[in-house]
């Protein structure tokens, strides 16, 4: 799991880095739209990292009701995936298997296995990266090409000379 939690951050950085190239006065709904979006998945991110450690959960929403800005987003989300990488580093073993019972923010009770939630964060904050790179492409931005392949050969090049 470690892999894919740099691949996390890594994909973050690119989505975010593709943000910051769009005009946001020439195109004001979209703007709002991305930001809303990456932001949604830094909450639910949060969200769950709390079940993760047994803390109280930051939100009572999968959102906040305030839009923040790129740079605030950007160093929310690197606190967090520093959060994440730290975690998955040192659980391990049966943990990952240890179920947890939560509240959803709708009030809806719930129980996932430790490695459940992980797989949860990951899908989630790919689906919406997803999501931001088609509203690149309506502000004439060229989205990332964030795969996971693709990080994995940037990392460690020499996975294709062993291919």
């Amino acid at each position: 799991m470690k892999h894919q939690f740099r691949y996390k951050t890594w994909a973050n950085t690119q989505i975010l880095d593709a943000l910051a190239q769009v005009d946001s006065s020439r195109y004001p709904s979209e703007w709002n739209q991305a930001i809303r979006l990456v932001n949604h998945t830094y909450v639910v991110d949060r969200i769950f990292a709390a079940h993760l450690s047994g803390a109280a959960r930051p939100f009572d929403a999968t959102n906040t009701p305030e839009t923040p800005t790129l740079d605030g987003l950007r160093e929310s989300i690197a606190k967090s995936d520093a959060w994440f990488q730290e975690y998955v580093e040192r659980i391990g073993g049966d943990a990952l298997d240890e179920t947890i019972a939560f509240t959803f923010t709708d009030g809806q009770r719930g129980s996932m296995t430790r490695a459940e939630m992980l797989f949860h964060v990951l899908a989630h904050g790919t689906y919406h990266r997803g999501n931001v790179g088609m509203v690149l492409v309506a502000c004439g931005v060229d989205r990332p090409s964030d795969t996971f392949t693709r990080f994995l050969h940037l990392a460690e090049p020499e996975r294709r000379e062993r291919a």
